[in-house]
């Protein structure tokens, strides 16, 4: 029997308000009456006192916080305690049911979460540890998209540097942040360097920087000669220099990137629920990793289709009032499972026939716009998810139904 089975059994409930630095505690018995009320430092002696003030009111206790991961939450679980993540939507509503006025004070946002804690446990699902190696994949995955988001907004910066001086690179190549594009920036990075470039000497640029693209040295000294636009003198020497620095931070950020992706598929590899992820169409070794990290290992999280749905955002939400309904985008969801899921979904589409037949059919029948198409099919792709991720089961497209029947009459 669980803990959370026992919890006729707890004798307090825990609200913690969380901080940067510190963090404001508060501990009600089973009638709503205050037994602690403290804040404690963001340390190690603030933690010491924090477990030294819980274990007064005994081990295993309910804890509400508006938080799913970070050293707190990992170190309330170590110490065996039973926490209960609360969205801050539901934190911000609970907390007018005791004051209307819209002020911010940490001792009550503690005591509202832990008297709704004591109201309506039985509703809500406790956060269940993950391994250490489901731990290690999830860190790494969501600090690879943190890494991205670095490395896509310095390509937008290195293109406008360019835009700004020296275009011909930008438009040379298919894209700002390819290795043969940064190359060329560093090697030709002023409009007159660039100018001294014939199909020979573009041919042996290619050959020295490896470049494994389909288009001749020919063509693209034509484009570059195309391109070849210049500013004033004083904008050149400037923006060149600004050119190289961000070339070479994104030469950096490429290389990290290479390297999580290396650090990422080890991890999965080990994983015993990879293979289930993994064969999917169209999901490479760090999707499974995003994928495997958000929806995790325990099965009772997600015991039904729907919740899975609702979690990664792709089930609409109706709002219905009296002769109003509404359907509408689902905004309050995991927003990393839901880009993991639409970028699945679309590459899926290379792979598997029947999921490019029905994005077709959703765009060109039913008249739904690009990401809307997009989600309906991760949705479909979610669902079969769900089946083989409960029961275990790598996937086969001769039991999927729907692809069973796109491989027969394609």
């Amino acid at each position: 029997m669980s803990d959370q089975d026992n919890s006729r059994d707890w004798p307090a409930f825990v609200g913690i308000d969380w901080g940067g630095s510190e963090h404001q505690l508060c501990v009600l018995d089973t009638t709503g009456a205050r037994l602690t009320q403290q804040r404690v430092t963001h340390d190690v002696a603030g933690l010491a006192e924090l477990d030294t003030a819980l274990a007064r009111h005994g081990t295993a206790l309910p804890i509400a916080v508006e938080r799913a991961e970070g050293l707190l939450v990992e170190h309330l679980q170590a110490c065996g305690h039973i926490v209960f993540p609360v969205s801050p939507r539901i934190a911000a509503r609970a907390r007018e049911r005791y004051r209307v006025a819209a002020v911010k004070d940490d001792r009550l946002d503690a005591f509202v979460l832990a008297d709704t804690l004591r109201h309506e446990h039985e509703r809500w699902r406790a956060l269940t540890p993950p391994s250490p190696l489901l731990a290690e994949i999830k860190a790494l995955t969501r600090d690879r998209d943190r890494l991205q988001q670095i490395q896509q907004a310095t390509e937008s910066q290195l293109r406008a540097i360019l835009e700004a001086y020296h275009p011909a690179p930008a438009r040379l190549f298919s894209s700002v942040d390819r290795q043969i594009t940064l190359h060329f920036v560093l090697d030709y990075p002023t409009p007159a360097a660039a100018s001294r470039i014939k199909t020979t000497r573009m041919n042996g640029f290619l050959s020295r920087h490896r470049y494994t693209g389909r288009v001749p040295g020919q063509v693209l000294a034509e484009r570059l000669r195309e391109n070849l636009l210049a500013a004033s003198t004083g904008t050149v020497a400037g923006k060149s220099h600004s050119a190289q620095s961000f070339a070479q931070l994104l030469q950096l950020l490429n290389t990290q990137l290479a390297e999580y992706d290396d650090a990422i598929a080890a991890a999965v590899a080990e994983h015993p629920d990879a293979p289930i992820f993994a064969s999917f169409p169209g999901v490479g070794a760090v999707l499974t990793g995003t994928l495997l990290a958000e929806i995790g290992e325990d099965r009772a999280r997600f015991p039904t289709q729907a919740t899975l749905l609702a979690e990664s955002g792709l089930a609409p939400v109706t709002r219905a009032s009296g002769r109003s309904r509404k359907v509408r985008f689902r905004y309050a969801a995991n927003t990393i499972l839901r880009e993991a899921a639409m970028w699945w979904a679309y590459n899926s589409m290379k792979e598997a026939p029947w999921a490019k037949a029905a994005f077709r059919e959703a765009r060109d029948h039913r008249g739904q716009q690009h990401h809307r198409a997009l989600r309906g099919l991760a949705a479909r792709w979610m669902r079969v998810l769900w089946t083989c991720w409960s029961t275990h089961t790598t996937y086969d497209p001769k039991r999927h139904t729907t692809a069973q029947t796109a491989l027969t009459t394609g």
